[in-house]
Protein backbone atom coordinates (compact mmCIF):
# COMPACT_ATOMS: atom_id res chain seq x y z
CA UNK A 1 0.00 0.00 0.00
CA UNK A 2 2.94 2.52 0.16
CA UNK A 3 3.16 5.42 -2.47
CA UNK A 4 5.84 7.83 -3.12
CA UNK A 5 5.01 11.22 -4.21
CA UNK A 6 7.81 11.78 -6.51
CA UNK A 7 7.59 8.75 -8.40
CA UNK A 8 3.80 9.18 -8.73
CA UNK A 9 4.45 12.23 -10.84
CA UNK A 10 7.02 10.65 -12.81
CA UNK A 11 4.72 7.90 -13.32
CA UNK A 12 1.50 10.21 -14.45
CA UNK A 13 4.66 11.74 -16.74
CA UNK A 14 5.67 8.96 -18.37
CA UNK A 15 1.69 7.67 -18.90
CA UNK A 16 0.99 10.57 -20.53
CA UNK A 17 4.08 10.71 -23.08
CA UNK A 18 3.14 7.27 -23.29
CA UNK A 19 -0.28 8.20 -24.49
CA UNK A 20 0.33 11.01 -26.24
CA UNK A 21 2.71 8.70 -28.27
CA UNK A 22 -0.30 6.29 -29.38
CA UNK A 23 -2.36 9.18 -30.05
CA UNK A 24 -0.36 10.98 -32.14
CA UNK A 25 1.60 7.96 -33.72
CA UNK A 26 5.11 9.39 -32.78
CA UNK A 27 7.67 7.80 -31.49
CA UNK A 28 9.62 8.34 -27.93
CA UNK A 29 12.23 6.68 -26.85
CA UNK A 30 11.57 5.17 -23.42
CA UNK A 31 14.34 2.98 -21.29
CA UNK A 32 13.68 -0.32 -19.84
CA UNK A 33 12.91 0.74 -16.19
CA UNK A 34 10.18 3.34 -17.76
CA UNK A 35 8.84 0.89 -20.19
CA UNK A 36 8.41 -1.60 -16.88
CA UNK A 37 6.88 1.17 -14.90
CA UNK A 38 4.04 2.04 -17.84
CA UNK A 39 3.18 -1.43 -18.05
CA UNK A 40 2.60 -1.97 -14.24
CA UNK A 41 0.60 0.94 -14.35
CA UNK A 42 -1.85 -0.61 -17.24
CA UNK A 43 -1.79 -3.90 -15.29
CA UNK A 44 -2.82 -2.38 -11.71
CA UNK A 45 -5.44 -0.45 -13.37
CA UNK A 46 -6.84 -3.44 -15.49
CA UNK A 47 -6.16 -1.62 -18.97
CA UNK A 48 -4.33 -5.25 -20.13
CA UNK A 49 -4.63 -3.96 -23.93
CA UNK A 50 -2.84 -0.59 -23.65
CA UNK A 51 -0.08 -2.59 -21.61
CA UNK A 52 -0.02 -4.79 -24.56
CA UNK A 53 0.75 -2.00 -26.73
CA UNK A 54 3.24 -1.33 -24.06
CA UNK A 55 4.97 -4.59 -24.29
CA UNK A 56 5.58 -4.88 -27.89
CA UNK A 57 6.84 -1.66 -28.42
CA UNK A 58 8.97 -2.55 -25.48
CA UNK A 59 9.88 -6.46 -26.56
CA UNK A 60 11.03 -4.89 -29.85
CA UNK A 61 13.79 -2.47 -28.22
CA UNK A 62 14.53 -5.26 -25.33
CA UNK A 63 13.93 -8.33 -26.90
CA UNK A 64 15.95 -10.46 -24.34
CA UNK A 65 13.98 -8.82 -21.42
CA UNK A 66 12.82 -11.46 -19.01
CA UNK A 67 11.15 -8.62 -16.46
CA UNK A 68 9.56 -7.34 -19.84
CA UNK A 69 8.39 -11.12 -21.09
CA UNK A 70 7.00 -11.49 -17.54
CA UNK A 71 4.48 -8.68 -17.52
CA UNK A 72 3.40 -9.39 -21.18
CA UNK A 73 2.72 -12.71 -19.47
CA UNK A 74 0.62 -10.57 -17.20
CA UNK A 75 -1.16 -8.96 -19.92
CA UNK A 76 -2.36 -11.77 -21.56
CA UNK A 77 -3.22 -13.68 -18.31
CA UNK A 78 -5.34 -10.76 -17.41
CA UNK A 79 -7.26 -10.96 -21.04
CA UNK A 80 -7.71 -14.01 -20.12
CA UNK A 81 -5.74 -15.40 -23.01
CA UNK A 82 -3.51 -18.21 -21.52
CA UNK A 83 -2.13 -19.64 -24.75
CA UNK A 84 -0.58 -16.80 -26.16
CA UNK A 85 0.68 -16.09 -22.18
CA UNK A 86 2.34 -19.46 -22.36
CA UNK A 87 3.65 -18.68 -25.60
CA UNK A 88 5.82 -16.02 -24.38
CA UNK A 89 6.84 -17.45 -21.16
CA UNK A 90 8.16 -20.30 -23.56
CA UNK A 91 10.46 -17.62 -25.45
CA UNK A 92 11.34 -16.29 -22.33
CA UNK A 93 12.47 -19.93 -21.40
CA UNK A 94 14.57 -20.49 -24.03
CA UNK A 95 16.81 -17.76 -22.73
CA UNK A 96 16.44 -18.65 -19.02
CA UNK A 97 15.73 -22.27 -18.61
CA UNK A 98 15.85 -22.78 -15.04
CA UNK A 99 14.27 -19.47 -13.62
CA UNK A 100 12.15 -19.78 -10.97
CA UNK A 101 9.99 -17.03 -11.54
CA UNK A 102 9.15 -18.07 -15.12
CA UNK A 103 8.39 -21.77 -13.78
CA UNK A 104 6.05 -19.85 -11.22
CA UNK A 105 4.24 -17.91 -13.73
CA UNK A 106 3.57 -20.72 -15.74
CA UNK A 107 2.45 -22.55 -12.81
CA UNK A 108 0.13 -20.01 -12.60
CA UNK A 109 -1.26 -20.11 -16.29
CA UNK A 110 -1.49 -23.99 -15.76
CA UNK A 111 -3.71 -23.24 -13.26
CA UNK A 112 -6.16 -20.64 -14.71
CA UNK A 113 -6.28 -23.55 -17.58
CA UNK A 114 -7.75 -25.98 -14.84
CA UNK A 115 -4.29 -27.80 -15.10
CA UNK A 116 -3.61 -27.82 -11.69
CA UNK A 117 -1.94 -31.08 -11.26
CA UNK A 118 0.80 -30.24 -13.98
CA UNK A 119 0.83 -27.14 -12.67
CA UNK A 120 2.18 -28.18 -8.96
CA UNK A 121 4.24 -30.73 -10.22
CA UNK A 122 6.29 -27.84 -12.13
CA UNK A 123 6.37 -25.41 -9.29
CA UNK A 124 7.61 -28.64 -7.37
CA UNK A 125 10.50 -29.01 -9.56
CA UNK A 126 11.71 -25.87 -9.01
CA UNK A 127 12.55 -26.51 -5.40
CA UNK A 128 16.37 -28.24 -6.24
CA UNK A 129 17.17 -24.76 -7.72
CA UNK A 130 14.90 -22.14 -5.88
CA UNK A 131 16.71 -20.03 -3.65
CA UNK A 132 13.48 -19.41 -1.47
CA UNK A 133 11.86 -23.04 -1.11
CA UNK A 134 8.93 -21.18 1.00
CA UNK A 135 8.01 -19.52 -1.68
CA UNK A 136 7.83 -22.85 -3.72
CA UNK A 137 5.32 -24.06 -1.32
CA UNK A 138 3.27 -20.80 -0.94
CA UNK A 139 2.74 -21.15 -4.66
CA UNK A 140 1.92 -24.79 -4.93
CA UNK A 141 -1.08 -23.59 -1.59
CA UNK A 142 -1.94 -20.74 -3.92
CA UNK A 143 -2.45 -23.28 -6.81
CA UNK A 144 -4.09 -25.87 -4.70
CA UNK A 145 -6.25 -23.18 -3.27
CA UNK A 146 -7.14 -22.24 -6.95
CA UNK A 147 -8.51 -24.63 -7.46
CA UNK A 148 -11.01 -25.66 -4.15
CA UNK A 149 -8.01 -28.21 -2.49
CA UNK A 150 -8.30 -26.64 0.58
CA UNK A 151 -6.64 -29.63 2.70
CA UNK A 152 -3.61 -29.42 0.09
CA UNK A 153 -3.06 -25.79 0.14
CA UNK A 154 -3.04 -25.68 3.93
CA UNK A 155 -0.37 -28.32 3.77
CA UNK A 156 1.73 -26.65 1.63
CA UNK A 157 1.13 -23.27 3.67
CA UNK A 158 2.40 -25.27 6.57
CA UNK A 159 5.29 -26.22 4.62
CA UNK A 160 6.33 -22.82 3.67
CA UNK A 161 5.76 -21.24 7.00
CA UNK A 162 8.38 -24.05 8.49
CA UNK A 163 11.13 -22.78 6.11
CA UNK A 164 9.71 -18.77 7.22
CA UNK A 165 7.94 -18.51 9.93
CA UNK A 166 7.89 -14.49 8.71
CA UNK A 167 6.17 -15.43 5.82
CA UNK A 168 3.43 -12.88 5.56
CA UNK A 169 1.15 -14.01 2.52
CA UNK A 170 1.47 -17.49 3.75
CA UNK A 171 0.12 -17.59 6.75
CA UNK A 172 -2.66 -14.99 5.99
CA UNK A 173 -3.73 -17.46 3.21
CA UNK A 174 -3.41 -20.57 5.72
CA UNK A 175 -5.60 -18.86 7.63
CA UNK A 176 -8.36 -18.15 5.24
CA UNK A 177 -8.28 -21.85 4.32
CA UNK A 178 -8.63 -23.30 7.75
CA UNK A 179 -11.72 -20.84 7.77
CA UNK A 180 -13.13 -22.32 4.82
CA UNK A 181 -12.35 -25.91 5.95
CA UNK A 182 -13.71 -24.77 9.54
CA UNK A 183 -10.84 -25.48 11.60
CA UNK A 184 -10.06 -21.81 11.90
CA UNK A 185 -11.01 -22.00 15.89
CA UNK A 186 -8.86 -25.65 16.69
CA UNK A 187 -5.88 -23.68 14.80
CA UNK A 188 -5.65 -20.29 16.81
CA UNK A 189 -2.85 -23.07 19.29
CA UNK A 190 -0.84 -24.10 15.96
CA UNK A 191 -0.54 -20.24 15.83
CA UNK A 192 0.74 -19.94 19.20
CA UNK A 193 3.23 -21.85 18.83
CA UNK A 194 4.89 -19.22 17.19
CA UNK A 195 4.91 -17.20 19.66
CA UNK A 196 5.93 -20.23 21.74
CA UNK A 197 9.03 -20.33 19.36
CA UNK A 198 9.79 -16.44 19.08
CA UNK A 199 8.06 -14.55 21.55
CA UNK A 200 9.08 -10.97 19.81
CA UNK A 201 7.77 -12.74 16.50
CA UNK A 202 6.01 -9.53 15.13
CA UNK A 203 4.65 -11.61 12.54
CA UNK A 204 3.69 -14.45 14.80
CA UNK A 205 1.89 -12.05 17.23
CA UNK A 206 0.11 -10.19 13.92
CA UNK A 207 -0.97 -13.12 12.36
CA UNK A 208 -2.41 -14.51 15.41
CA UNK A 209 -4.54 -11.13 15.55
CA UNK A 210 -5.97 -12.01 11.81
CA UNK A 211 -6.57 -15.47 13.01
CA UNK A 212 -8.49 -14.43 16.34
CA UNK A 213 -10.46 -11.10 13.98
CA UNK A 214 -11.43 -13.73 11.51
CA UNK A 215 -13.32 -15.39 14.42
CA UNK A 216 -14.89 -12.28 15.39
CA UNK A 217 -12.73 -12.28 18.87
CA UNK A 218 -12.36 -8.47 18.06
CA UNK A 219 -11.07 -7.51 22.24
CA UNK A 220 -8.05 -10.72 21.41
CA UNK A 221 -6.97 -9.78 18.09
CA UNK A 222 -6.57 -5.80 18.79
CA UNK A 223 -4.38 -7.42 21.77
CA UNK A 224 -2.28 -9.77 19.76
CA UNK A 225 -1.85 -6.49 17.32
CA UNK A 226 -1.34 -4.37 20.10
CA UNK A 227 2.08 -7.05 21.41
CA UNK A 228 3.29 -6.69 17.45
CA UNK A 229 3.20 -3.11 17.74
CA UNK A 230 5.05 -3.11 20.90
CA UNK A 231 8.03 -5.12 19.55
CA UNK A 232 7.73 -3.13 16.10
CA UNK A 233 5.64 0.03 16.56
CA UNK A 234 6.73 0.89 13.04
CA UNK A 235 4.46 -2.06 11.51
CA UNK A 236 1.98 -0.33 9.39
CA UNK A 237 -0.26 -3.62 8.52
CA UNK A 238 -0.80 -4.66 11.98
CA UNK A 239 -2.04 -1.44 13.04
CA UNK A 240 -4.29 -1.21 10.08
CA UNK A 241 -5.52 -4.68 10.80
CA UNK A 242 -6.12 -3.38 14.58
CA UNK A 243 -7.74 -0.26 12.93
CA UNK A 244 -10.19 -2.61 10.91
CA UNK A 245 -10.87 -4.67 14.51
CA UNK A 246 -11.61 -1.56 15.77
CA UNK A 247 -14.16 -0.79 13.92
CA UNK A 248 -15.81 -3.87 13.99
CA UNK A 249 -16.47 -3.46 17.32
CA UNK A 250 -17.70 0.57 16.50
CA UNK A 251 -14.60 2.40 18.22
CA UNK A 252 -14.15 4.78 15.71
CA UNK A 253 -11.96 7.04 17.63
CA UNK A 254 -9.57 4.19 18.05
CA UNK A 255 -9.86 2.69 15.00
CA UNK A 256 -8.56 6.07 13.41
CA UNK A 257 -5.77 7.06 15.43
CA UNK A 258 -4.89 3.01 14.27
CA UNK A 259 -5.66 4.24 10.93
CA UNK A 260 -3.64 7.56 11.15
CA UNK A 261 -0.57 5.69 11.96
CA UNK A 262 -0.48 3.07 9.47
CA UNK A 263 -0.36 6.94 7.27
CA UNK A 264 2.47 7.97 9.37
CA UNK A 265 4.03 4.22 8.63
CA UNK A 266 3.61 3.51 5.70
CA UNK A 267 2.76 6.91 3.66
CA UNK A 268 -0.41 7.63 1.75
CA UNK A 269 -2.57 5.06 0.16
CA UNK A 270 -6.22 5.02 -1.37
CA UNK A 271 -7.05 2.44 1.13
CA UNK A 272 -6.08 4.00 4.22
CA UNK A 273 -7.17 7.30 3.08
CA UNK A 274 -10.70 5.43 2.46
CA UNK A 275 -10.43 4.18 5.92
CA UNK A 276 -9.74 7.17 7.75
CA UNK A 277 -12.65 8.80 5.53
CA UNK A 278 -14.87 6.34 6.90
CA UNK A 279 -13.89 6.87 10.76
CA UNK A 280 -14.77 10.11 10.54
CA UNK A 281 -17.96 9.28 8.87
CA UNK A 282 -18.82 7.19 11.53
CA UNK A 283 -17.95 9.50 13.87
CA UNK A 284 -20.40 11.57 11.61
CA UNK A 285 -17.43 14.68 11.15
CA UNK A 286 -18.84 14.24 7.56
CA UNK A 287 -16.20 17.34 6.11
CA UNK A 288 -13.18 15.13 7.31
CA UNK A 289 -14.53 12.66 6.18
CA UNK A 290 -15.12 13.79 2.79
CA UNK A 291 -12.03 15.34 2.56
CA UNK A 292 -10.08 11.97 3.16
CA UNK A 293 -12.52 10.23 0.79
CA UNK A 294 -11.22 13.01 -2.13
CA UNK A 295 -7.54 12.02 -1.24
CA UNK A 296 -8.21 8.40 -2.18
CA UNK A 297 -9.86 9.26 -5.32
CA UNK A 298 -6.71 11.48 -5.78
CA UNK A 299 -4.70 8.53 -5.24
CA UNK A 300 -6.78 6.15 -7.19
CA UNK A 301 -9.61 7.28 -9.29
CA UNK A 302 -10.81 3.66 -9.79
CA UNK A 303 -11.27 3.44 -5.92
CA UNK A 304 -15.08 2.88 -6.00
CA UNK A 305 -15.37 2.38 -2.17
CA UNK A 306 -14.08 6.16 -1.73
CA UNK A 307 -16.74 7.38 -4.48
CA UNK A 308 -19.42 5.95 -2.45
CA UNK A 309 -17.96 7.07 1.00
CA UNK A 310 -18.56 11.07 -0.45
CA UNK A 311 -22.34 9.98 -1.75
CA UNK A 312 -23.08 8.31 2.10
CA UNK A 313 -21.43 11.65 3.42
CA UNK A 314 -23.72 13.72 1.39
CA UNK A 315 -27.11 11.49 2.02
CA UNK A 316 -26.44 12.13 6.33
CA UNK A 317 -26.55 15.99 5.12
CA UNK A 318 -29.65 15.52 2.90
CA UNK A 319 -27.65 16.24 -0.45
CA UNK A 320 -29.13 13.56 -2.24
CA UNK A 321 -28.87 14.93 -5.51
CA UNK A 322 -25.24 15.61 -5.21
CA UNK A 323 -24.92 12.13 -3.71
CA UNK A 324 -26.83 10.29 -6.66
CA UNK A 325 -23.85 11.80 -8.87
CA UNK A 326 -20.84 10.17 -6.46
CA UNK A 327 -22.91 6.61 -5.85
CA UNK A 328 -23.23 6.39 -9.65
CA UNK A 329 -19.24 6.92 -10.15
CA UNK A 330 -18.95 3.83 -7.60
CA UNK A 331 -21.40 2.03 -9.39
CA UNK A 332 -19.79 2.62 -12.64
CA UNK A 333 -16.44 0.99 -11.36
CA UNK A 334 -18.27 -2.11 -9.61
CA UNK A 335 -21.43 -2.46 -11.04
CA UNK A 336 -22.66 -5.68 -9.09
CA UNK A 337 -22.53 -3.93 -5.58
CA UNK A 338 -26.07 -4.37 -3.76
CA UNK A 339 -25.49 -1.54 -1.53
CA UNK A 340 -24.74 0.95 -4.18
CA UNK A 341 -27.76 -0.14 -5.71
CA UNK A 342 -29.38 0.16 -2.40
CA UNK A 343 -27.50 3.96 -1.83
CA UNK A 344 -29.03 5.09 -5.23
CA UNK A 345 -32.26 3.47 -4.51
CA UNK A 346 -32.61 5.48 -1.05
CA UNK A 347 -31.60 8.65 -2.72
CA UNK A 348 -33.51 8.81 -5.97
CA UNK A 349 -36.30 8.28 -3.31
CA UNK A 350 -35.70 10.93 -1.22
CA UNK A 351 -35.76 13.30 -4.67
CA UNK A 352 -39.00 12.30 -5.69
CA UNK A 353 -37.55 10.12 -8.64
CA UNK A 354 -39.90 6.99 -7.85
CA UNK A 355 -39.51 4.89 -11.21
CA UNK A 356 -35.51 4.93 -10.94
CA UNK A 357 -36.12 4.21 -6.79
CA UNK A 358 -37.99 0.58 -7.54
CA UNK A 359 -35.82 0.36 -10.69
CA UNK A 360 -32.55 0.38 -8.31
CA UNK A 361 -34.29 -1.79 -5.84
CA UNK A 362 -34.88 -4.53 -8.34
CA UNK A 363 -30.91 -4.35 -9.35
CA UNK A 364 -30.06 -4.64 -5.78
CA UNK A 365 -32.36 -7.36 -4.86
CA UNK A 366 -31.26 -9.60 -7.74
CA UNK A 367 -28.11 -9.15 -6.70
CA UNK A 368 -28.72 -10.03 -2.91
CA UNK A 369 -32.26 -11.50 -2.47
CA UNK A 370 -30.62 -12.74 0.93
CA UNK A 371 -30.38 -8.93 2.18
CA UNK A 372 -33.58 -8.20 4.09
CA UNK A 373 -33.34 -4.68 4.15
CA UNK A 374 -33.86 -4.44 0.38
CA UNK A 375 -36.85 -5.67 0.83
CA UNK A 376 -37.86 -3.78 3.90
CA UNK A 377 -36.86 -0.48 2.19
CA UNK A 378 -38.14 -1.21 -1.40
CA UNK A 379 -41.71 -1.92 0.23
CA UNK A 380 -42.00 0.53 2.71
CA UNK A 381 -42.37 2.82 -0.53
CA UNK A 382 -45.14 1.01 -1.78
CA UNK A 383 -46.70 1.37 2.28
CA UNK A 384 -46.18 5.38 2.04
CA UNK A 385 -47.72 5.31 -1.19
CA UNK A 386 -51.05 3.40 0.09
CA UNK A 387 -49.53 0.60 -2.23
CA UNK A 388 -50.69 -1.88 -0.02
CA UNK A 389 -50.79 -4.70 -2.46
CA UNK A 390 -47.94 -4.33 -3.94
CA UNK A 391 -45.93 -3.75 -0.87
CA UNK A 392 -47.88 -7.71 0.39
CA UNK A 393 -46.11 -8.85 -2.73
CA UNK A 394 -42.79 -7.74 -2.25
CA UNK A 395 -42.65 -9.66 1.29
CA UNK A 396 -44.23 -12.45 -0.57
CA UNK A 397 -41.27 -12.49 -2.52
CA UNK A 398 -39.08 -11.89 0.12
CA UNK A 399 -39.99 -14.43 2.46
CA UNK A 400 -39.59 -17.35 -0.55
CA UNK A 401 -35.49 -16.16 0.13
CA UNK A 402 -35.98 -15.65 3.48
CA UNK A 403 -38.71 -17.82 5.62
CA UNK A 404 -37.19 -17.47 8.81
CA UNK A 405 -36.88 -13.43 9.23
CA UNK A 406 -39.15 -12.39 11.96
CA UNK A 407 -38.86 -8.55 10.34
CA UNK A 408 -40.08 -9.56 7.43
CA UNK A 409 -42.89 -11.42 8.72
CA UNK A 410 -44.09 -8.64 11.38
CA UNK A 411 -44.00 -6.22 8.08
CA UNK A 412 -46.24 -8.17 6.51
CA UNK A 413 -48.83 -8.27 9.35
CA UNK A 414 -48.25 -4.33 8.99
CA UNK A 415 -49.36 -4.34 5.62
CA UNK A 416 -52.29 -6.86 5.82
CA UNK A 417 -53.94 -4.94 8.37
CA UNK A 418 -53.58 -1.78 6.42
CA UNK A 419 -54.98 -3.75 3.31
CA UNK A 420 -57.79 -4.68 5.34
CA UNK A 421 -56.72 -8.64 5.31
CA UNK A 422 -57.34 -9.33 8.86
CA UNK A 423 -57.44 -13.05 8.74
CA UNK A 424 -54.29 -13.40 6.57
CA UNK A 425 -52.89 -10.71 9.16
CA UNK A 426 -53.20 -12.67 12.42
CA UNK A 427 -51.99 -15.60 10.44
CA UNK A 428 -48.90 -14.06 9.72
CA UNK A 429 -48.65 -13.10 13.55
CA UNK A 430 -48.81 -16.32 14.84
CA UNK A 431 -45.61 -17.13 12.94
CA UNK A 432 -43.77 -13.96 13.59
CA UNK A 433 -44.27 -14.32 17.62
CA UNK A 434 -42.98 -17.96 17.27
CA UNK A 435 -39.91 -16.69 15.36
CA UNK A 436 -39.02 -14.22 18.02
CA UNK A 437 -41.60 -13.43 20.48
CA UNK A 438 -39.50 -10.28 21.54
CA UNK A 439 -39.90 -8.44 17.92
CA UNK A 440 -43.74 -7.91 18.42
CA UNK A 441 -42.65 -4.03 19.44
CA UNK A 442 -41.69 -3.36 15.87
CA UNK A 443 -45.25 -3.93 15.16
CA UNK A 444 -46.34 -0.26 17.40
CA UNK A 445 -44.07 2.00 15.15
CA UNK A 446 -46.96 1.90 12.00
CA UNK A 447 -50.23 1.55 14.30
CA UNK A 448 -50.02 4.44 16.80
CA UNK A 449 -53.34 4.42 17.43
CA UNK A 450 -54.42 3.09 20.60
CA UNK A 451 -57.40 0.79 19.49
CA UNK A 452 -54.81 -0.72 17.07
CA UNK A 453 -52.40 -1.93 19.81
CA UNK A 454 -55.13 -3.01 21.65
CA UNK A 455 -56.07 -5.14 19.42
CA UNK A 456 -52.74 -6.33 18.59
CA UNK A 457 -51.94 -6.69 22.74
CA UNK A 458 -54.38 -9.05 23.11
CA UNK A 459 -53.47 -11.34 20.55
CA UNK A 460 -50.19 -11.20 21.46
CA UNK A 461 -51.23 -11.74 25.23
CA UNK A 462 -52.94 -15.10 24.11
CA UNK A 463 -49.71 -16.07 22.27
CA UNK A 464 -47.60 -15.42 25.60
CA UNK A 465 -50.18 -17.46 27.90
CA UNK A 466 -49.59 -20.50 25.35
CA UNK A 467 -45.58 -20.03 26.06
Amino acid sequence: MQEDYPSREEERGLIKKFEEQLKQKTYNFFDITEYETIIQYYIDHLQFGKGLKACKLAIDQFPFSQEISLLMSQCYIGKENYQEALRVIDEAQNLHPNDVELNTVKGTIYSFLGEYKKAVELLLGTLDYAEDKSEVYYNVGLTYQTNSKFEEAIGHYKKAIELNLNHENALYELAYCLDVTGKLEDSVDYYKQFIDQDPYSTYAWYNLGIVLNKLERYEEAIKAYDYALVIDDTFSSAWFNMGNSYMNIDKYDEALEAYKNTLTNEGPSAETYCCIGTSYEKLEQYELAMKYYRKSTKLDQFYEDAWYGIGCCLSEQDKYYEAIHFFNKALKLDPENANYWLAIADAEQHVGNIVSSFEAYQEAAMLEPNNEMIWLDWSLIHYEQGEHIKAIELIDRALEELPEHSDLMYRMVVYQISAGRYKEAFAYLENALILDFENHEVLFDFFPKIETQKALYKIIDQHRNKI
